[in-house]
């Protein structure tokens, strides 16, 4: 009886300890998820391309065989004309 009731006294101390504590009001990680993305710029690296070439996109919906079952994985393809 006296084990069970140690146990039970672990199992509670351990589900207190666990517990995160209380977020504040100035947490750094809401400051970060409101900061604005930054722009990328994409640049064609191995010719050179006039002022008015544009990149094209191709997007497109695949499978992906995975250990926890297949799942649809967005894809794309792009080049620049």
């Amino acid at each position: 009886m006296l084990k069970i009731a140690m146990v039970l006294t672990a199992l509670a101390l351990g589900f207190v300890a666990i517990q995160p504590a209380a977020a504040a009001p100035g947490d750094q990680r809401q400051e970060l998820s409101a900061q604005s993305r930054p722009r990328v710029t994409i640049y064609p690296r191995h010719r050179k391309l006039g002022p008015n070439a544009k990149r094209h996109c191709r997007f497109w919906l695949a499978q992906e065989y995975r250990v926890s079952g297949t799942v649809i994985v967005p894809r794309q393809r792009c080049r620049w004309q």
